[in-house]
């Protein structure tokens, strides 16, 4: 019975010998990890300046989820699928192991300060912005090797692609079209008029107006977005943003700049919807190269925007919201910004809730020796004193002179009568 005793005696001490070191080279090997991954978090954050350490714990509180770089490095399969890329960044797919899918921007910039900026614009914005007609930012990644933003992926791609493009996905109908284009008008009326602070986008086009499974619009791209205080009218520029036949013209001149420069942006997507072209492509209207929106401007001046439908193969059914698309693309376009309308106006007039005013001549400008028409009016229709003006009470009509330094800028053509 001793030698029993002693024999599990033994062996019971021989396995709390086993089990205490195994416990020993768990713990040493978890201690071993923690203390690599703090060296080397603390070798990267010696890479990332204090206001941008701030931000980015301001931005986790926010619910965007922070990813580390090797963490897409796996769900990008390394960067090895491309979407596509930009001015600002390359996209690519990537699909996480819930199933997942998503695109992954890393950015790029030619200094690290411009990527910072980038990076700030588009989290600071989508972080904090939640609409049905907004991308959604997933998470994003900081760190000295990789700044990279996760969106929600986007089946149908971007409209441009759809518009411009010989798709061999399915052609957008008309009433497709019009919803994606109020629903733009949404997303950007959201941006202007409902954020705690407003937030100007300075780059709506067709290339950022993402489409899901069910051709709903998702305004995208914030890399060039701002914050601003709502008491501000208007926006310290340090220099042009926004992409050429879409950025409004105090953008690109020593002009006062506000959140109505998206208004005009919207205006120009519109032409394009209509047209389904680039407003500056040769359009093939008769003999001369036209600029699509002067020519728009034209027929809606002589009454002739039945002409216009036909050239757009617009089907009759659609011709009278076609109509009022058009006559908004007017109204957001003007020269001057006080006389566009804001975004909430903007979407009440797309769904018919408004009517919309008889629009000014927007080119004017464009010709040399052409005063601006009053805009007394307009300033007080689109500020709630009513919207029954025309544009008959100003004169618009005058010796059309090619060649002025804008026209020539944007390559602009008008056609002789």
């Amino acid at each position: 019975m001793s030698s029993d005793g002693g024999a599990t005696g033994i062996g019971v001490t021989v396995i709390v010998v086993v089990v205490l070191v195994k416990i020993g080279i768990i713990a040493y090997v978890c201690n071993k990890r923690s203390s690599t991954q703090a060296e080397q978090f603390g070798n990267d954050s010696r890479f990332i300046p204090l206001t941008m350490v701030k931000f980015l714990d301001d931005m986790e509180r926010e619910k965007p989820i922070r990813f580390t770089s090797q963490q897409l490095r796996i769900a990008t399969e390394n960067f090895s699928i491309l979407l596509g890329s930009g001015a600002f960044g390359t996209v690519y797919k990537g699909l996480f192991s819930n199933g997942t899918a998503v695109p992954v921007k890393v950015l790029n910039g030619t200094s690290d300060k411009r990527i910072e900026e980038q990076f700030m614009a588009e989290v600071s914005t989508m972080g904090r912005t939640h609409h049905f007609n907004l991308v959604r930012l997933y998470g994003f990644c900081f760190e000295s090797s990789l700044r990279a933003l996760v969106y929600e992926f986007m089946v149908n791609g971007s409209l441009d692609n759809h518009l411009f493009k010989a798709s061999k996905g399915p052609i957008i109908g008309f009433e497709k079209l019009y919803e994606i284009a109020l629903g733009t008008a949404r997303g950007i009326a959201y941006l202007h008029e409902e954020c705690p602070q407003r937030i100007v986008h300075y780059d709506i086009k067709p290339g950022n107006i993402l489409l899901d499974s069910n051709f709903c619009a998702k305004v995208a791209d914030f890399g060039l977005a701002k914050l601003c205080n709502r008491d501000n009218t208007h926006i310290t520029m340090t220099n042009g943003r926004g992409t050429p036949g879409y950025a409004a013209p105090e953008v690109w001149l020593p002009l006062p700049v506000s959140h109505k420069c998206d208004v005009y942006s919207f205006g120009m997507l519109l032409f394009e919807i209509i047209g389904r072209r680039r407003n500056y492509m040769d359009v093939g209207l008769g003999d001369s190269q036209q600029w699509f929106p002067i020519w728009v401007w034209g027929k809606y001046e002589k009454k002739q925007l039945k002409d216009l439908m036909i050239v757009c193969a617009i089907e009759e059914k659609d011709h009278e919201v076609a109509e009022r698309m058009l006559k908004v693309a007017l109204c957001c376009v003007q020269y001057r910004p006080e006389t566009r309308p804001v975004m909430s106006i903007v979407v009440k007039m797309l769904e018919g809730a408004l009517p919309v005013p008889e629009a000014l001549n927007p080119f004017t400008y464009l010709f040399s020796g052409v005063n601006q028409p009053d805009d007394s009016l307009a300033r007080l229709a689109w500020n709630g004193g009513g919207s029954d003006w025309s544009s008959s009470d100003v004169v618009t009509k005058s010796t059309v002179v090619t060649g002025t330094p804008l026209m020539r800028r944007y390559e602009i053509t008008m056609a002789s009568e």
